[in-house]
């Protein structure tokens, strides 16, 4: 059994704030995560919009597009006008063979607000949970027509931040609605990933690998601090620098069969934390520790 190992850009420059990495440009992002051993990597603020300009890049470097984030805003939308919203990142997407949209809810979203702590994220009421899911559902049709799986993304600061809401997200919709499992911020959210994984076993797409310093992560709950304050603070790193024992999530996709990538992801200040260094940690402690579960890395 195979996975390839990708990494997120957002190491190397922050599209929410432009001010961490934006005089980093695409071409030493590409060029450091491939040095550094991965073979993917999801999309970005820097990256060309369209596959006429980004395809001869991503080729340049032997890199390839393993997904990306789209923040949408179904709360607020239609289901049409969302899938003219997406339309561009779709194309992109389908024309560089990426395997899935990364899709997260971003209405009245509090991730990137640094005076508001995460105790003061948005919910949803019983209402909104109904009308959510059935547009959900019509995305992921849709996306899944156009062989895109909708790949949803809990996350922190979000209406599907918890362990209980991503439980609930994926009980309640259509086996087109799939997710990505992300280690951090289901840590973060006081969730198990693992058990996730093994009731969701079917639905599980896309794996990002955040991992969190144990330290930072308990100053951020005891303080209530943001989102953005918390990260700032350094609580999110790369797997093998960080509390997270993967070897048992490894275990679980292996009798999943899962055979998709698995993404290193790690929002940090690249000042404080060199990028090509913490790449090479990341694929290092991923490229071991996966030959130690029994899962081949494709290189």
């Amino acid at each position: 059994m195979s996975v390839k190992l990708g990494i997120a850009p957002i190491a190397w420059s922050n599209d929410d704030m432009p001010e961490l990495g934006g005089d980093t440009s695409l071409e030493t992002c590409l060029s450091e995560a491939r040095e550094a051993g991965f073979t993917g990597i999801e999309s970005g603020g820097k990256f060309p919009k369209t596959s006429k300009e980004l395809l001869p890049i991503l080729n340049k470097h032997n890199i390839n597009l393993c997904s990306g984030w789209y923040g949408a805003n179904l709360l607020k939308r239609t289901v049409k006008d969302e899938m003219e919203n997406i339309r561009t990142q779709l194309n992109l997407f389908k024309d560089c063979n990426a395997p899935c949209i990364v899709f997260a809810e971003v209405t009245n979203s509090i991730q990137a607000d640094e005076s508001k702590a995460l105790s003061k994220r948005p919910k949803l009421d019983k209402d909104d949970w109904k009308k959510f899911c059935e547009k959900i559902n019509e995305v992921g049709k849709r996306l899944e027509g156009e062989n895109m799986p909708l790949a949803y993304h809990h996350h922190m600061g979000t209406v599907i931040q918890s362990h209980e809401d991503t439980e609930r997200l994926m009980n309640e919709t259509n086996d087109t609605v799939k997710l990505t499992i992300d280690t951090g911020h289901m840590l973060f959210a006081g969730g198990n990933s693992l058990k996730i994984i093994r009731d969701f076993k079917e639905k599980i797409a896309h794996v990002h690998c955040k991992d969190m310093r144990e330290k930072v992560l308990k100053k951020s709950l005891s303080e209530d601090l943001s989102f953005r304050h918390a990260f700032l603070e350094g609580a999110f790193t790369v797997p093998g620098d960080g509390c997270i024992d993967y070897r048992p999530i490894f275990n679980e996709l292996v009798k999943n069969n899962y055979q998709g990538w698995l993404v290193v992801e790690a929002e940090q200040d690249p000042k404080k934390a060199n990028p090509f260094e913490y790449a090479k940690i990341g694929f290092n402690y991923l490229k071991k520790t996966t030959s130690e579960c029994g899962l081949k890395v494709i290189t």
